[in-house]
C-alpha cells in the first residue's frame, strides 16, 4: 500500500542502496572493491597492512614525519608506530588551533597466536601451541586451512619474516577436530567449551628423521626445516610474534555477487576505505588525519592500540609545530570511528531489534554508542555531533542507517571510539555492517563498503 501524504511527510523510510544506487555508482562500488579484493588477499596482519598503508602513502607523496618538521598547508605526512601502526595526516588551509578531522580504524583481527614456546611433539606428530587473540567461537577455527604470518628476531638481531600458506604452492596448517562417531562425550560440552582454548593446537608435521638416535625425531626434523628456510634455531622462537590466520582468498558472493567473504573484514573492510579516503584528500580545510591502529580486539592496550598516548603525542607535536598547543587542538576536533556494526542476520532474527538495527546493502552505518549492558563502555556521541554527521552525510548523498549491536542485555561489543572521546574530541562509530563477525570468514557488502569510502572521504576533505 502506497504511503499516505503525511506519512511520507512524517515518517522515516530505510531503503536498500542498490534502489538509490544509478548504475554508474555501483559500477564506481563494483571497482573500488576490486582493490578491497586485492588488499585483503595481500595483506592480512596489522605489520602487513602497516607496511601496505606506508607504501601507498609514499606514491601519493606522504613523507615521515619527525618532530620539529616544518609543516604548511597541503603537506602530506605519516607516522609510522613500531610497524604495527600508522598515523597519516594532510595538513589544512585552516589554523590548526581549529582542530582536526580524525578517522580511526583498527587493523587487527581475532586469529591464533602461537605460544612463546610454541613446538612440541606428541604420538609423532609435531604441533604448535597457539593462544587465541581477541573474542572468537573456538570451534570455528578447527578443520581450517590456516597461514602463518609474523616474524621472528634470531638471536643475533636479524629479523625474519614469515608468511607461507598464502601463496599457490605453499602448505597450511590446520587445528584437528573429532570425527562425529567418537565425539560422544566432546558434544555435551558446552558450546564455548566445545573446543578448548588448550585444544588449539596447530598441526605442522609428521615425518620422522631417520636418524635413530633422536628422542624427538618429528620436532626435530620440523627444525632441521625452519632452521634451513630461516636459519633459526628453536630459541629463536622466543622472540617471535607468529600469528595463525585463515588461508582463505576474498570471494564474491551470491549468484549476483553483491557480497564479499573474506577473513578479517573486521576492521579491515573499514581500514581499507578510510586509507583510501585520506589518500585521495587534496587540499582540505581542517587538517585530515587518518588512524590505523593495532590491538582494538583485546582492549587497545598496549603501546601500538588506541589507549596508549602516541595519537595524542603526534597531535601534541604537529600542534606545536604549526603554533598552538595540543589540548586545544583535541578540544577542537571530531572524530569518526571507523569500526564495523553486526548486520542483520535472517537466521538468527531473536537476538537483533530490527528497528535499530544494520542491515546489509543499506549504507554506512552510524553507531551513537557501542558499550554492553547500561552503555558500559562507550563514549555515546552528544545529540549536537551526531546530528552534524547525519547532515554531513544526508548533503553529500551518502547512504547511511543507523544500528545498533543487538538486543539490550542481550549484544553490545567496544571499539576505539571512547580512547577518542577520553581525548575531550567529539566521537562517533561510522562503518560497515557484517555477518558472521569475527569468524574465520565474514560477510560484507560491496555496497556498504564503497559507502563508508564515500563517507571518509566527505568527512575529510
Amino acid at each position: 500500500m502506497a504511503k499516505s501524504k503525511i506519512e511520507k511527510e512524517l515518517t522515516m523510510e530505510r531503503k536498500n542502496a542498490s534502489l538509490l544506487m544509478d548504475d554508474a555508482e555501483i559500477q564506481k562500488a563494483e571497482e573500488f572493491c576490486k582493490g578491497y579484493m586485492e588488499f585483503m588477499a595481500s595483506a592480512k596482519t596489522e605489520r602487513e597492512i602497516n607496511i601496505y598503508a606506508i607504501e601507498k602513502a609514499k606514491k601519493a607523496g606522504f613523507k615521515e614525519f619527525h618532530f620539529g618538521d616544518k609543516l604548511k598547508a597541503g603537506d602530506k605526512i605519516y607516522y609510522d608506530n613500531r610497524g604495527k601502526s600508522v598515523i597519516l595526516a594532510v595538513i589544512g588551509s585552516e589554523p590548526i588551533s581549529k582542530g582536526v578531522n580524525l578517522t580511526a580504524a583498527h587493523i587487527d583481527s581475532p586469529r591464533l597466536d602461537l605460544k612463546e614456546n610454541p613446538l612440541y611433539e606428541s604420538d609423532e606428530i609435531a604441533l604448535f601451541k597457539t593462544h587465541y587473540y581477541g573474542g572468537i567461537k573456538k570451534y570455528q577455527w578447527t578443520t581450517v586451512p590456516l597461514s602463518l604470518h609474523g616474524v621472528i628476531f634470531k638471536q643475533n638481531g636479524e629479523k625474519v619474516v614469515v608468511n607461507i600458506g598464502e601463496d599457490e604452492g605453499d602448505p597450511v596448517f590446520v587445528v584437528s577436530d573429532l570425527l562425529p562417531h567418537l565425539a560422544q562425550d566432546q558434544m555435551k560440552r558446552s558450546s564455548s567449551d566445545l573446543i578448548k582454548g588448550e585444544e588449539l593446537n596447530i598441526i605442522v608435521g609428521s615425518y620422522c628423521m631417520k636418524d635413530d638416535g633422536i628422542n624427538k625425531r618429528v620436532k626435530t626434523n620440523i627444525l632441521r626445516i625452519l632452521n634451513e628456510k630461516y636459519g633459526i634455531v628453536e630459541k629463536d622462537l622466543l622472540s617471535a610474534e607468529l600469528e595463525a590466520v585463515p588461508a582463505y582468498k576474498p570471494k564474491e558472493i551470491g549468484f549476483d555477487r553483491s557480497m564479499i567473504g573474506a577473513y578479517g573484514h573486521d576492521d579491515k573492510v573499514c581500514a581499507y576505505p578510510e586509507l583510501m579516503a585520506i589518500l585521495d584528500v587534496k587540499k582540505p580545510k581542517k587538517t585530515a588525519v587518518a588512524i590505523l591502529t593495532d590491538k582494538e580486539e583485546t582492549g587497545s592496550d598496549g603501546n601500538t592500540g588506541l589507549a596508549s598516548s602516541y595519537l595524542k603525542y603526534f597531535l601534541e607535536d604537529i600542534a606545536e609545530t604549526l603554533g598552538s598547543n595540543g589540548r586545544t587542538v583535541m578540544s577542537n576536533s571530531r572524530c569518526l570511528s571507523a569500526d564495523v556494526n553486526s548486520a542483520f542476520d535472517p537466521t538468527f532474527p531473536e537476538v537483533f531489534e530490527r528497528n535499530n538495527s544494520s542491515f546489509l546493502n543499506y549504507g554506512v552505518v552510524v553507531t551513537k554508542f557501542t558499550g554492553h549492558r547500561g552503555k558500559g563502555g562507550t563514549s555515546d556521541a552528544n545529540a549536537e555531533y551526531v546530528a552534524e554527521i547525519h547532515h554531513l552525510l544526508d548533503n553529500e548523498k551518502v547512504i547511511w542507517q543507523n544500528g545498533e549491536l543487538g538486543r539490550v542485555d542481550l549484544g553490545g561489543g567496544g571499539t576505539v571510539a571512547m580512547f577518542m572521546a577520553n581525548l575531550n574530541i567529539d566521537t562517533i562509530d561510522v562503518g560497515v555492517p557484517v555477518l558472521a563477525m569475527h569468524a574465520p570468514f565474514e560477510i560484507v557488502s560491496k555496497l556498504d563498503t564503497y559507502m563508508a569510502y564515500k563517507a571518509f572521504y566527505v568527512f575529510q576533505k
